[in-house]
């Protein structure tokens, strides 16, 4: 080989690493902006994804937008905010106000005992029944149950008086009415399912879209309100003429208590 050719052949070499040293070096460099980039995307995905939920995390809770929203008063209510629900015939002289909150189990145990009993003495005329519903114990226990039922019975209310009182007596009854610690109630679905057991609301339709629409939620809100300012601090609370009543466990006692309260 000549001087010539070996000389060729070294600058050719050469040549060939030094093209092969740019090609590597412009890989490192676009990897190392690939990297950088999506470094770039990663810190902005996490910020974004931490700003979303401190955003969400400050939003108004489900029952903060309802006692917010447009009230819409379940039909067969009286008052300001549609919160006196007074059920019975108009010449019963005497009103029996019954303070109750959906989860309380002492309030499922007296419907279970005297619900039959009351609603016979409704439908005589022996007197008026006027509900009042407290949803205290979601505040104690935590959860929307006692609310959600509410907005619930304010739907059956719409239906008519006597679809709410036998609605009622399905929540409260052994079969569906939980511990005052589970929920339930709290989940649209569960109370569907109750309803599906009173023949004015099985398969009602509108029914059924105001309580997953949640249209009586702010009645429900402002039906607590009512409870709240009535002094009332426990349930099942019973009172006729303003006076209180022992709370009776019986059918009898009821109707012994009853009589006594519609003679003084």
């Amino acid at each position: 080989m000549s001087a010539r050719n070996s000389q060729a052949n070294k600058a050719a070499a050469r040549e060939r690493l030094r093209a092969e040293r740019e090609a590597q070096a412009k890989k490192d460099k676009v990897r190392r902006q690939v990297l950088v980039a999506g470094a770039v995307v990663a810190v902005l995905a996490l910020a974004g994804g931490v700003g979303y939920a401190v955003v969400q995390a400050n939003q108004p809770g489900v029952w903060e937008k309802a006692a917010k929203a447009e009230l819409v008063k379940p039909k067969n209510t009286e008052g300001d905010n549609g919160t006196t629900v007074v059920i019975g015939k108009p010449e019963a002289k005497k009103t029996l106000e019954l303070y109750e909150d959906p989860r309380c189990p002492a309030c499922a145990a007296f419907e279970q005992a005297v619900g039959e009993t009351i609603k016979k003495d409704v439908d005589a005329g022996k007197f008026k029944l006027q509900f009042v519903g407290g949803t205290f114990l979601d505040k104690g226990l935590g959860g929307d149950g006692s609310k959600n039922a509410m907005s619930a019975l304010g739907a059956a209310l719409n239906v008519s008086p006597d679809a709410f009182l036998a609605y009622k007596g399905a929540l409260y009854s052994a079969e569906f009415h939980p511990s005052e610690t589970e929920d339930k109630f709290g989940k649209d679905d569960y109370l569907l399912k109750v309803a599906d057991t009173v023949p004015a609301l099985k398969g009602n339709a509108e029914f059924k879209a105001a309580v997953e629409n949640g249209t009586y939620d702010r009645w429900a809100v402002e039906m607590s309100k009512a409870f709240d300012k009535s002094g009332v601090t426990s349930t099942p609370t019973l009172k006729m003429d303003g006076k209180k009543i022992e709370t009776p466990s019986t059918p009898q006692a009821f109707t012994e208590a009853i009589d006594k309260a519609l003679q003084g």
